[in-house]
């Protein structure tokens, strides 16, 4: 079924157009999972724990590409949308580049400074060793990696959302299969785990490169292009909504893991890098509908169709707020054979996570709202609402509930956090999403 930005969408239509999205998150996502299963249960509990307390910093170093692809794609697909399709390809350019020269740069700076970093995060002795050669390695691909975000919204924009999926899947493939190769038959350990992730985001973003460079059908090219300040700055700006949720999400996984360390040690470590792994592909649902509805809400906002953004906005709504409803019974369904997967070796561990697990999983009942409502804003081009609710939700609230409820439900208090600071984000995002009805009539 071949589907264009223009079209009026359907629920059918519009599921079948955001499903790659959805895939292709969590086949990125699938990169850290891997490594954790591998090294967890062939390697050994040290290594794993240091792979959850430097994945924050490495996760936080891809969020730049969140920023320019989102951000981005809204600029590319609202200039498509008023018939300026030379003019969006410049854009798209100038854009690809400037992620992949960013990237290049802090990359180097982050490679050699690693050691104090990882110390601030708690490391030290054999953790802080392994959490060095972990994020060494990785940081040799991180280029590649932040150009897998930026070409996962701009795929969407080509008309093209398929094909990305099927690159993920590759990257995916090849990731599972060299852990497999790499720990569990030549037991190179960590050092494995790194180099089998670092190849497969290689070739999550090389290939786009080679797409987007060569003759194609889709409606975007890499093109000579030269610099526009003004629209970098916009394209900053309006992404940076997804850039702070992302960057955020790193920094409260830092604050989490410290959290841990003191209630629970390093077990609590562990069992909270299990439930962020399972979190990761619940959540790539509303993350990945997020990401492949905003192109057509900002092609058909450009494109003055007033009635088409009201159609997506309230399909959108009620997708999102069901989705929460399922995903949240899912999880607690699969609680227990999700957990054994990690951490069927410790049994300690393992009741541990579970327990967690099952109170942090009903988060999913507002996630997809607030997640989506971000996303929504961004679409629109209206960077600063966006990023308020990604702030709000991502860290305030986040940080707030994470130093106070402990003090009144221990380690519970951790677990109970995040469903606690996705409830108060709804607020907010209702509050805009009421406001700001009658100036974009979505409504």
């Amino acid at each position: 079924m071949r589907i264009q930005l223009s079209d009026h969408f359907t629920y059918k239509r519009l599921i079948h157009f955001v499903l790659p999205s959805i895939f292709m998150i969590i086949c990125i996502s699938v990169y850290g999972i891997i490594d954790g299963f591998f090294v967890s249960n062939y390697v050994g509990k040290n290594p794993f724990a240091a792979i959850n307390l430097i994945m924050p910093l490495l996760m936080g170093m891809g969020t730049i590409g969140f920023m320019v692809g989102t951000g981005g794609s809204a600029i590319v697909s609202k200039t498509m949308g008023e018939g300026k399709k030379e003019l969006a390809n410049k854009y798209f350019s100038m854009l690809v580049w400037f992620a992949l020269l960013l990237g290049i740069v802090l990359s180097v700076i982050v490679f050699l400074f690693i050691r104090p970093i990882a110390i601030a995060f708690g490391a030290k002795g054999e953790l802080l060793e392994n959490c060095v050669l972990y994020a060494r390695i990785l940081l040799c691909s991180m280029p590649a990696f932040i150009l897998q975000f930026v070409f996962q919204s701009f795929f969407i924009t080509a008309e093209k959302p398929s094909l990305s999926l099927k690159i993920q899947i590759v990257a995916g493939v090849t990731n599972a299969v060299l852990d497999y190769l790499f720990i569990a038959v030549f037991s190179w350990g960590l050092v494995g785990a790194a180099m089998a992730t670092a190849v497969g985001q290689v070739i999550g973003g090389v290939i786009p490169v080679i797409y987007f460079t060569r003759k194609n059908n889709s409606l975007l090219h890499l093109t000579r292009t030269s610099f526009d300040g003004s629209i970098l700055l916009k394209t900053l700006v309006n992404g940076s909504s997804e850039m702070v949720t992302n960057l955020s999400t790193s920094i409260v996984s830092i604050l989490y893991n410290l959290q841990l360390m003191k209630l629970a040690g390093a077990d609590g470590v562990a069992a909270y890098g299990v439930i962020m792994y399972v979190d990761i592909i619940f959540a790539a649902v509303f993350l990945g509908y997020a990401i492949g509805s905003a192109p057509v809400i900002g092609f058909h906002y450009g494109a003055g169709n007033r009635s088409e953004l009201k159609n997506l906005f309230q399909k959108s709504l009620f997708l999102m707020s069901g989705a929460g409803i399922v995903m949240t019974i899912l999880a607690e369904l699969a609680a227990v054979p999700l957990v054994m997967i990690f951490a069927s070796y410790d049994a300690n561990l393992f009741a541990l996570t579970v327990h967690g697990f099952r109170i942090y999983v009903l988060s999913f009942l507002v996630m997809g709202v607030n997640v989506w409502g971000s996303a929504f804003f961004t679409a629109l081009g209206n960077g600063a609402v966006s990023a308020l609710i990604s702030f709000f939700r991502t860290l305030v609230f986040k940080i707030l509930v994470i130093y106070s409820l402990p003090l009144l439900f221990g380690i519970d208090g951790i677990w109970f956090g995040v469903g606690t600071a996705e409830l108060l984000a709804l607020g907010v995002t209702v509050l805009f999403l009421v406001r700001k009805r009658e100036y974009y009539h979505y409504v």
